[in-house]
């Protein structure tokens, strides 16, 4: 007699199309560089994400005090952009950002890595704070 779990509708489906889950089994990783993006988005603001618009533009050519702190990388400014949201928001993420963290060439369980990282950052900080 067979038995199928019906508790998780995604692997029943699976199951019964005889298709079975892949695992990832190489672990979600992160080069030092794109640690040393992750750890800088810490200090920026939730502001520094939006693309400035044309008197704020203006008003940083006139007086030279705005600086872009876009990185010329896409993948990392994608990176750097999750950070940012990431650091400000917790898990409080639009669905855009993450297909744009995506399209940069980075995973799921990547995502997942750097959350979790941010999460206990996030942690240490406000108990450091009380």
């Amino acid at each position: 007699m067979a038995y199928l779990n019906f508790s998780d509708p995604h692997d029943a489906m699976l199951a019964s199309r005889g298709i079975a889950p892949v695992a990832d089994d190489v672990p979600a990783r992160l080069s030092p560089l794109e640690w040393s993006v992750v750890a800088l988005a810490q200090k920026e603001k939730l502001s520094s994400i939006g693309r400035p618009g044309r008197v704020a533009t203006a008003m940083g050519k006139l007086f030279g005090t705005r600086r872009n702190p876009a990185l010329a990388d896409g993948r990392l400014e994608a990176l750097r952009r999750l950070a940012v949201i990431a650091w400000h928001r917790g898990y409080a993420i639009h669905s855009s950002e993450i297909q744009a963290f995506k399209r940069a060439g980075f995973s799921m369980p990547q995502y997942e890595l750097v959350l979790a990282s941010i999460s206990r950052g996030r942690d240490l900080v406000n108990r450091q704070g009380r």
